[in-house]
């Protein structure tokens, strides 16, 4: 039988009522694929991250929706590294994902942990057509929306997001759309979220991520979506690197985060942020469960 230990931690916040919730499960060998599916939707987040062995500075993560096994999981990832820095120490930890190594940087910031996570080097497809046409219609928006000077794109940093800038932020703020359209069109063209944004001003960003493919109607932040959206402003010349820029995210859902995102001239994007512990009736801020499958 294979027992873990659960932590419960909201990432991209200091505040447990704000930030994305996360499950972090340590143990020193995976549960079968049918157990951390079960564990993952008892938890009912909108992921949960599987790390083994329970020691040491080199572990291995898998990352599971309430619905389906993700390739990747940015705020899990914070969350995680988080949870290491506590029980285990600060220092740089290295995770193998299954899309390649992810290395984690972990340290103090005043009484709160901070983690920061390097991307894998992004790359950027084509969004066709077709496929924006499908997406406004399923979010009811329309191709006026749009920025221009962000034009649409699929973007990668770890899992495919399609990113689409609005003009306007009240076009963002009302986000009403077709759940089960959008599920069947993401899931058709590979894609764990969409990354819808506002450009503030230079440097900020607001950001709304639906995820119906993990049987979530919305993500109140998305490292992975963040680290993909900064690849493509820097391959795309949108921005001068190396840079720094701030996402905001959850604050039409009540749970604000705040996602930075470092922008080097080349190679794997940096996005950090802050992690707390979820009070349960299970578990206190301080004492996570013990599961065993």
């Amino acid at each position: 039988m294979t027992t873990g230990t659960l932590h419960r931690y909201s990432a991209f916040s200091d505040d447990p009522t704000g930030g994305n919730p996360a499950g972090v499960w340590i143990g020193d060998a995976f549960p079968d694929t049918d157990t951390m599916q079960r564990i993952a939707a008892d938890i009912g987040y909108s992921e949960t991250a599987f790390v083994v062995p329970a020691r040491g500075k080199e572990r291995k993560v898998l990352y599971y929706s309430p619905e389906a096994e993700v390739p990747f999981c940015g705020h899990a990832t914070i969350a995680t590294g988080v949870v290491l820095g506590t029980t285990e120490g600060d220092g740089v930890y290295r995770l193998a994902t299954s899309v390649g190594e992810v290395p984690v940087s972990v340290q103090m910031q005043g009484e709160i942990r901070k983690a920061a996570l390097t991307s894998i080097t992004p790359r950027q497809a084509e969004a066709p057509p077709t496929l924006v046409d499908a997406a406004l219609s399923a979010l009811g928006w329309r191709h006026d929306d749009l920025d221009a000077s962000i034009p649409p794109i699929k973007a990668f940093a770890g899992a495919w997001h399609l990113v689409l800038a609005v003009t306007e932020r009240a076009r963002l703020d009302d986000l009403n759309y077709d759940f089960d359209r959008l599920k069947r069109l993401m899931l058709a063209e590979d894609l764990t979220t969409l990354q819808l944004i506002w450009r503030e001003r230079q440097g900020v960003f607001h950001a709304r991520n639906p995820f119906p493919v993990g049987g979530v109607v919305e993500d109140p932040a998305t490292g992975a979506a963040a680290a993909a959206l900064g690849g493509y402003l820097r391959d795309a010349g949108l921005l001068p690197t190396p840079t720094t820029i701030l996402i905001r995210q959850g604050e039409a859902m009540g749970r604000p985060s705040r996602l930075n995102v470092e922008i080097p001239a080349s190679g794997g994007i940096v996005v950090s942020g802050t992690a707390v512990a979820i009070p349960t009736p299970l578990a206190s801020p301080n004492t996570p469960d013990t599961v065993k499958p």
